[in-house]
């Protein structure tokens, strides 16, 4: 039997972070979709189809991550995929406290989905999507931050392409 993970979030854009977590969670799944929500309260810089293809850029073309948008509960979108787990990333302590809440929650409306937490690579820690938008629309290099296309993508949005 297959081990599937959703790992959520927005993406906006995707990160060498983001892509440390992926990778590492195929530890715990034998299959991860990245699932990028459509919804949320944040306004995104990239569009709901510019996020799943910068993801897809990003993680290549490893058969066991798949890049799927999902709008509505996450618990509802793990159920229909079939996930028996969702893996979120601390990077703070102050990340903690919103993230468990969001894991009870989540536990009390799908009891068979387990919440999986993951420290990031302690070189990433400080890395957030709203950082690297923020650094590149200032026109800093991004480069090391996030792959080569999420960079080229963040050079087009400020007009530096």
């Amino acid at each position: 039997m297959s081990r599937l993970a959703v790992y959520p979030g927005s993406f906006d854009p995707i990160t060498r972070g983001h892509e440390d977590l992926i990778r590492r969670g195929l530890v715990f799944a034998d299959r991860i979709i990245v699932a990028i929500t459509t919804s949320g309260a944040k306004a995104p810089l990239f569009t709901i189809d510019e996020r799943v293809g910068l993801a897809r850029a990003a993680l290549g073309a490893d058969a066991r991550i798949e890049v799927r948008a999902f709008d509505g509960l996450l618990v509802e979108f793990a159920r229909q995929v079939g996930a028996t787990m969702i893996v979120r990333g601390l990077r703070y302590v102050s990340d903690f406290e919103y993230e468990y809440q969001m894991a009870l929650m989540n536990r009390k409306l799908a009891g068979e989905i387990e919440t999986v937490f993951l420290v990031p690579a302690i070189d990433l820690t400080y890395l957030s999507s709203s950082l690297v938008r923020e650094v590149a629309r200032f026109g800093a290099d991004v480069g090391d931050l996030v792959h080569p296309a999420v960079s080229a993508a963040l050079r087009g949005k400020s007009g530096d392409a």
